[in-house]
């Protein structure tokens, strides 16, 4: 099937590498190119192609095509899912070859999330939709992931977790059993959360304390 990228930036080229990986052990899809409306249409994204227009391109579709989007911010990444009503539109999974599912028949997901390499999720999973799980990511048992999250490279969620909405999980950081994250909480890079963080705030340290700018 047809798939472009929605992002012409580094996390597009990801994306695209993701693509390849996937078709290299039995995926068809086929790269048509990449939509951004802040990069010039015809630029070149490394050897993987070209940017093909914007969000007006996307709309005016008038055959199936996939379509991931590749913005490392969540808040963007709901914005142009929001802006998108074009019935041809749809936005696959996008699942390293390599992630290790514990027990995959106890594994729920959404649409549009993108895992990348070496990821673990263990059993009794919900995942929802538009979530970034990057490098490294471990998913602890019996974890609920929401929507429109972002998971850094060696995020480390334990058991028993339940994540809201537009939260964010710096590099390295973890978030310890049975703890409940609701909408946009910003967990900082090797930070370790133990306590109950508070909707729209920063968390910071050892263990992670909220952080006012």
């Amino acid at each position: 099937m047809d798939i472009g990228i929605y992002g012409a930036g580094g996390f597009g080229k990801e994306v695209a590498c993701l693509i390849d990986r996937i078709n290299s052990h039995g995926g068809d899809w086929h790269l048509v190119g990449f939509f951004d409306d802040t990069k010039p249409k015809g630029m070149s994204v490394s050897r993987y192609g070209k940017v093909l227009g914007g969000m007006e391109l996307i709309e005016q579709c008038d055959k199936p095509l996939a379509v991931a989007i590749a913005i490392n911010d969540n808040k963007v990444v709901r914005r142009i899912r929001e802006s998108i009503n074009n019935p041809n539109i749809s936005f696959p999974n996008l699942i390293d070859p390599s992630l290790f599912l514990v027990d995959e028949k106890t594994v729920k997901m959404g649409e549009g999330n993108i895992i990348q390499n070496d990821c673990m999720i263990s059993c009794d999973v919900v995942l929802g939709n538009f979530n970034l799980i990057n490098d490294h990511v471990v998913v602890g048992h019996d974890n609920i992931i929401g929507d429109f999250n972002g998971l850094m490279p060696a995020a480390h969620l334990s058991g028993g977790i339940t994540i809201g909405d537009n939260n964010l999980l710096g590099v390295a950081s973890v978030v310890l059993q049975g703890m409940t994250i609701g909408n946009g909480v910003t967990l900082g890079a090797n930070s370790v959360l133990m306590t109950q963080p508070k909707d729209d705030s920063t968390y910071l340290g050892v263990p992670a304390m909220k952080f006012d700018f």
